[in-house]
């Protein structure tokens, strides 16, 4: 059986890191993997997609409205634009951080109050954390990609420390080794 994961948040925020991360393991794990990347106006802070299915055989990359088993979101926004994509007992989780874009900077429009609370009103399983601040205390605020997959790593039991450590070896430069670990870490312990 497939499943699929939805990894969303703004361009710059490590999505893509994080889902290179997560295929790695996956097929670590003998899984077939696809990963295909919607870029977006990600470079001017626009929203970034990344689908990750993966099972015995996976033909195809996208994932459809409603098939999403998880959805990991880097901001709350985010969240709330991708849910329609969410299966009824899928989970969102997702980083309280706001992160306001180009219309909310410039006036011509405002962030959407009390999202999380929307968001579970709406029927959908949230695990909202502020992962930015789990970030900060790793060491870098550009840990919170890092932090995010610590928590979702919580939903796989299957997969080991080890087998994740080894994923942030393989896909994080030595010099941010020790402090995406311990982003990892305060994630998973979150």
């Amino acid at each position: 059986m497939t499943k699929n994961i939805m990894i969303v948040g703004v361009g710059g925020q490590g999505t893509l890191l994080a889902s290179k991360m997560l295929g790695y393991v996956l097929l670590k794990q003998g899984y077939d993997v696809k990963v295909s990347e919607v870029h977006g106006m990600s470079q001017r802070g626009g929203s970034v997609v990344t689908y990750v299915r993966y099972g015995e055989k996976v033909y195809s990359p996208v994932i459809d409205k409603g098939e999403a088993d998880v959805i990991i979101s880097f901001e709350q926004l985010e969240a709330a634009r991708w849910v329609e994509f969410l299966k009824k007992d899928g989970v969102i989780i997702t980083n309280t951080q706001k992160m306001e874009p180009m219309p909310v900077i410039t006036g011509a429009a405002e962030y959407p109050e009390a999202l999380i609370e929307k968001l579970t009103a709406a029927g959908a399983k949230v695990d909202a954390k502020d992962f930015l601040a789990l970030a900060e205390e790793a060491g870098s605020s550009k840990a919170v990609n890092i932090a995010l997959m610590g928590r979702f790593s919580t939903y796989f039991p299957d997969i080991t420390d080890e087998q994740w450590q080894d994923a942030i070896e393989k896909n994080v430069p030595a010099k941010f080794l020790e402090l995406n670990r311990k982003a990892f870490e305060l994630g998973r312990n979150a």
